[in-house]
């Protein structure tokens, strides 16, 4: 029997996708064109922020009147955990929730307690973490240990409180991101990772007073080029500040020694100092493609599944969990989505063969998930 998937543009408009009929094992370990394989999925669970970031949500574009998805868009908690549950059987053990801000989103920690439960073929647990910008960090932090999210990720990209404020544009200070770090810290949300979009020109002088405040602290830093992701934050390659360069500014103060990778799908390059105080990471997307190793889907506040950060469209899975389509049946489509996937952007960016500028509309950080 042929089989055909029909993707969805990202224009929330457009009606859903038929459902997709189930012609395959509802489960078993998938690799795609590349022979890569499924093993992440990032799930972003609201399209909302408290920040507007100058980098992903500039307030330009995201003012009061941006018209966010209704409630009665978003994939329910239910509807996470059932799709979560598929995608494991397929072989993912890991699982990151993203926004927006995730911490907005009502009764995350209701969500979080029912993926904690869930394990792999092999009888595993799952790697259960989540990114934050950290505003509301110092108050969640131990419901999110308590129900069972394994570690967390903060964003923080500059130390100078000035111009931390002026980055984020909502006028949150420093002092609450280093507070939600500590509590989180302290209640076992362990290793604590924190991630720095480094801007040329903008905020790139905070890399070494980061990298001085968190040595020895058990945080390991990462230092992200800034990413040509959506089309509302006037990327330009002169702001890119290659990772080679923030090794070096590094190294200049606190020697550092290069680390093996933990698996070949890691995203950062690890870099360990000298005298043991801890490591940092760079993430290189623009400059070092890693595409040749990912494992990651993303999933969107709407149910959307993606296949690379810099995608153009979707396929639209809610209309299959809306339309009462057996598990059978959107384990099938997850299948043959995966099984089709051939994206590799970053390894083609400013190739003949990478799509036009401005051809397509790229979807956008904020909303679904760095």
């Amino acid at each position: 029997m042929s089989r055909r998937i029909i993707p969805v543009a990202d224009v929330r408009s457009l009606p859903p996708s038929p459902a997709v009929e189930a012609v395959r094992s509802p489960s078993g370990e998938l690799f795609d064109t590349l022979a890569r394989p499924l093993h992440d999925l990032r799930i972003s669970v609201t399209d909302r922020c408290n920040f507007r970031c100058v980098y992903c949500m500039p307030r330009a574009v995201f003012d009061k009147d941006y018209p966010f998805l209704p409630h009665s868009a978003l994939l329910s908690l239910e509807e996470i955990e059932r799709l979560a549950r598929l995608f494991v059987a397929h072989g993912v053990t890991k699982i990151r929730l993203t926004g927006g801000e995730p911490l907005l989103r009502k009764n995350i920690e209701f969500l979080i307690e029912r993926l904690a439960k869930l394990r792999t073929p092999a009888g595993e647990p799952l790697d259960l973490t989540l990114t934050t910008n950290g505003s509301l960090l110092a108050r969640k932090a131990r419901a999110l240990r308590d129900a069972g999210l394994t570690r967390v990720t903060v964003s923080l990209d500059a130390l100078d409180d000035a111009l931390f404020r002026r980055m984020n544009d909502a006028d949150f200070s420093v002092a609450d991101v280093l507070e939600g770090i500590a509590v989180a810290q302290a209640v076992g949300l362990s290793p604590l990772k924190v991630n720095m979009v480094v801007k040329r020109g903008t905020n790139d002088s905070e890399i070494v007073p980061l990298a001085r405040h968190f040595r020895g602290s058990g945080v390991t830093l990462r230092f992200i080029e800034y990413m040509d992701v959506g089309t509302s934050n006037g990327w330009n390659m002169t702001e890119v500040l290659p990772s080679a360069d923030v090794v070096a500014r590094i190294a200049e103060h606190f020697p550092l020694v290069p680390l093996e990778a933990h698996n070949a799908a890691e995203t950062a390059q690890r870099w360990g100092y000298a005298d043991g105080a801890g490591e940092i990471g760079v993430i290189s997307s623009v400059t070092r493609a890693f595409c040749g190793d990912c494992t990651r889907a993303r999933l969107s506040t709407e149910g959307k599944l993606y296949l690379c950060l810099f995608a153009t469209m979707g396929y639209d899975l809610r209309a299959l969990l809306r339309g009462e389509a057996s598990d059978a049946a959107i384990s099938a489509a997850i299948a043959q989505i995966w099984e089709q996937r051939a994206d590799r952007y970053s390894q083609l960016r400013g190739s003949e063969a990478a799509p036009a500028v401005g051809e397509e509309r790229r979807i956008e950080m904020s909303y679904i998930g760095g």
